[in-house]
């Protein structure tokens, strides 16, 4: 299985697609990722690729795996993300 791609792979090769320095690139994915950031509250999409969703998760009971126990879970608010329908009919050919 192949390596993923270190940071400095991604800016690479953003920089050589658009014809931009790597700095300018890693200036746009940064701005990119502060941007997720504050819009994950509301949703925030990228498009073909997908979307950063906050979901709350209800109060559940669990099992301690090392005693058995049975433990209460509190009810918290969870980030995930959505993957595209494009995206995954492009990823799973």
């Amino acid at each position: 299985m192949a390596n993923a791609m270190t940071k400095s792979q991604v800016l690479a090769g953003v920089a050589e697609a658009v014809g931009i320095t790597k700095k300018q690139a890693g200036c746009c994915i940064e701005a990119l990722v502060t941007m997720a950031y504050k819009g994950a509250k509301n949703g925030f999409t990228i498009p073909g690729l997908g979307k950063l969703v906050l979901v709350k998760r209800a109060a559940r009971m669990g099992r301690n795996p090392a005693t058995g126990e049975a433990i209460k879970i509190k009810a918290k608010t969870v980030v995930k993300f959505r993957v595209a329908k494009v995206c995954k009919e492009s990823v799973l050919k």
